[in-house]
């Protein structure tokens, strides 16, 4: 199960809003395995149906993530035009296996479909979302 906070929650859904139509992709850091800090992305391919982390901007956040003594605790993006599950791509990249994988919906303007998945060795398991103040 993921615990997240609403506010965390709100910022992702509002970098995938302001993204959109590309997909918005980024980090939330924690420690032990709470999800603590919003660390927004570029997405390198700057497309509607693809993401991809800037390798450059991947290796000085998880080089942060180090110094501060985080973990990568969920790894988001969006689908501009498709149900918020992981494509075939999406789990193929999957490589973090203690990381929560979130996938933000925004093909609909007035709703979100938030999700959360575990992802391990290419099998996805949809997991319960807990929000919290």
């Amino acid at each position: 199960m993921l615990t997240i906070s609403q506010e965390l929650v709100d910022q992702i859904v509002a970098h995938a809003r302001a993204d959109h139509p590309d997909e918005a992709c980024g980090v939330i850091a924690g420690r032990n395995g709470v999800p603590e800090r919003f660390i927004p992305m570029e997405n390198a391919e700057r497309s509607p149906t693809f993401y991809r982390f800037d390798s450059l901007e991947q290796l000085r956040v998880w080089r942060e993530m180090d110094d501060r003594d985080e973990e990568p605790v969920v790894i988001y993006h969006s689908h501009t035009a498709t149900e918020a599950y992981p494509s075939r791509t999406d789990i193929s990249y999957a490589s973090e296996p203690g990381a929560h994988y979130v996938l933000v919906s925004t093909r609909e303007e007035d709703s979100v479909e938030f999700r959360s998945y575990r992802i391990l060795d290419g099998v996805v398991s949809e997991e319960e979302v807990r929000f919290t103040p």
